[in-house]
């Protein structure tokens, strides 16, 4: 049985073959790591779909389909992004392997510490998501105009906008390293951003309005972070640029 795809070293040369061979290898472990993923979401799917109805409310928890075989493929189809999530830090390490040969030591290190930084903004991002914005927009949805309408939630239409909406707060909340690199970039700086935030306001919440929501309620609730995490990469920006220039004269100093 072949090993696990040896990680070439910094700037090791190798042949086209070579890097081909690395390529299948890593695909191969990818696509292992999101089918092993997929098998035990689907053992446990009871737990995967209860954890997901939780943001219900109590008389809805038992979702309606309309076909014969649709409890079995939405079953399947929540089973396979569960098993993709399960597998995601594998397929992530898989593609940082095979590229990382050509990142210098120095940056590899900075590129490991803003994945690190987007890790933990995305999983405080799930937590707002489910936690707060879901519960709230869901209340709302489900109960406006009873009067009219007959709610009849289907499975395969709620854990759409589920995964919708905590993929659409994931990314809002990785704002400040998206501000961070474009600081890096010199295509924005600190000063800019402060001088323009009012327009920095008006943008994310046009962003807001963008994003997954039908109801005013999730859009607020996805506005009240967006604006926090604006202002929070203002101040990320001007430390960034703080010790930038502090180690500017230093680099020189070597240099010299």
């Amino acid at each position: 049985m072949a090993g696990l795809p040896r990680r070439l070293g910094h700037a090791e040369e190798a042949t086209l073959g070579e890097h081909l061979e690395e390529l299948r290898g890593r695909l191969f472990v990818t696509l292992g790591a999101i089918a092993v993923g997929t098998v035990v979401a689907f053992v446990f799917h009871n737990d995967v779909l209860n954890w997901l109805n939780r943001p219900l409310p109590a008389n809805h928890h038992r979702l309606a389909t309309f076909g014969v075989a649709e409890p079995f493929t939405v079953t399947i189809t929540v089973s396979i992004y569960a098993g993709f999530l399960l597998a995601l830090p594998v397929v992530l390490w898989q593609m940082w392997l095979f590229f990382a040969p050509a990142v210098d030591p120095v940056a590899e290190r900075k590129v490991l510490a803003l994945a690190a930084c987007a890790f933990v903004l995305g999983a405080a991002g799930v937590a707002f998501g489910y936690w707060i914005l879901l519960p709230r927009a869901v209340h709302f949805l489900t109960n406006y105009d009873n009067a009219h309408f007959r709610h009849l939630i289907r499975a395969s239409s709620y854990y759409s906008f589920v995964v919708t909406v905590l993929v659409g707060i994931v990314i809002v909340f990785q704002t400040p390293l998206v501000v961070l690199g474009l600081v890096a970039l010199g295509v924005l700086s600190s000063q800019t951003l402060r001088r323009h935030r009012r327009m920095g306001y008006l943008i994310t919440a046009a962003i807001a309005l963008a994003l997954p929501g039908p109801d005013p309620v999730t859009t607020f609730l996805e506005l009240l972070p967006m604006w926090l995490l604006f202002e929070a990469s203002i101040w990320v920006a001007v430390i960034f640029e703080r010790r930038r220039a502090r180690a500017a004269p230093a680099s020189a100093t070597l240099g010299g």
